[in-house]
């Protein structure tokens, strides 16, 4: 098995992509808009990725976040709101933002799970910052770590509830980055023990996580040669180490401007540096051929580990079930604006 995870240009496979697909055997997929334009459509592609090696548990994944991080929108699918609106809830009723932000994810994972999606790139644990660049904004679960990994708890149990894998993400932190690393290297100069904060609600989540994400940032105090995406010693020593994270770790997608060289070189790095797993995006084929022939089969530790990510859930919750989530989740976050 290949340990990449790649894109998919349009709402059906190609020719080209299956074929391509079914030779490179890789551990998954990924979806964005560009996929999904009705639910019938998104559940018969996600039902033919299933079927190219006849896995049932195939890692088929999304960013749906809410806010302007989604990928399945109105009015064929539902809104969801940012991870600032429970931020603000928490300032006011923590117990009512965590109940809420639970509640949501489970609606959010019913519907995902419905078109055959089994894993969401949610929730970002990046401790905000007065200078934390717009990348994160509003994705944000808030600036104390304590209430970020509570919030964050409370999502990826909601999507667990519904049969959907969560991620921990950006590791070890995103919240002190002054740049959009889509566009650019952002370079944190903050001392260990200043970091210490930024990785603390990694640290209080990692023991139950299953998938987690690496952040294309440079930390001089850990390692001033390498983001911590393609660095030996950030992953060895803090996200497996400190953070103690030991599930599935991807790569953010590995075609951002944060790096240099090619998609290969890239690939091939991060793999060696201690990733699992190369996320690329994109669906070019030249790239995902070249990353197939620049990175070796995934590791024995790697297989047990997306096993792991991948296993059968204990509970689901049913589209019916999904109207009373979410008017429960509107309650909820209707205290913040009575408050007002």
């Amino acid at each position: 098995m290949t340990p990449a995870i790649f894109g998919i240009a349009g709402e059906t496979l190609s020719d080209d992509e299956r074929a391509f697909f079914k030779a490179s055997d890789p551990v998954g997929y990924i979806l964005f808009g560009r996929n999904c334009a009705s639910p019938d459509q998104l559940r018969a592609l996600t039902d033919e990725l299933r079927g190219i090696h006849g896995r049932d548990r195939t890692f088929i994944s999304i960013d749906q976040e809410g806010g302007r991080v989604a990928r399945l929108r109105a009015p064929e699918w539902t809104d969801y709101p940012a991870g600032e609106a429970f931020d603000r809830l928490y300032q006011i009723a923590p117990a009512s933002a965590i109940e809420a932000a639970r509640v949501n994810s489970r609606a959010m994972g019913a519907e995902l799970a419905a078109m055959g999606i089994n894993v969401d790139f949610q929730a970002p644990l990046d401790v905000r910052r007065a200078e934390t660049d717009n990348v994160i904004g509003d994705r944000s679960l808030g600036s104390d770590p304590v209430q970020v990994a509570a919030l964050g708890r409370a999502v990826i149990e909601g999507l667990a509830e519904a049969g959907v894998t969560g991620c921990l993400k950006h590791m070890p932190g995103h919240g002190r980055a002054m740049a959009d690393s889509h566009k650019e290297l952002p370079i944190v100069e903050a001392s260990a023990e200043e970091l210490v904060v930024d990785i603390a609600p990694f640290r209080t989540l990692a023991p139950r996580a299953k998938i987690g994400m690496s952040a294309h940032i440079e930390f001089t105090a850990w390692d001033a040669d390498n983001p911590a995406t393609l660095s030996h010693k950030v992953i060895a020593d803090i996200i497996r180490g400190q953070i103690g994270f030991d599930g599935l770790l991807l790569t953010d997608d590995i075609d951002m401007q944060a790096l240099d060289g090619t998609i290969a070189d890239r690939s091939a790095k991060a793999i060696a540096a201690g990733c699992d797993v190369v996320l690329n995006c994109w669906a070019k084929i030249p790239d995902m051929e070249a990353t197939v022939e620049a990175v070796p089969p995934l590791t024995q530790r790697g297989a047990e580990r997306l096993a792991d990510a991948l296993a059968a859930p204990t509970g689901m919750i049913t589209p019916n079930e999904r109207p009373a989530l979410l008017a429960k989740r509107d309650a909820l976050l209707a205290l913040d604006t009575a408050s007002a």
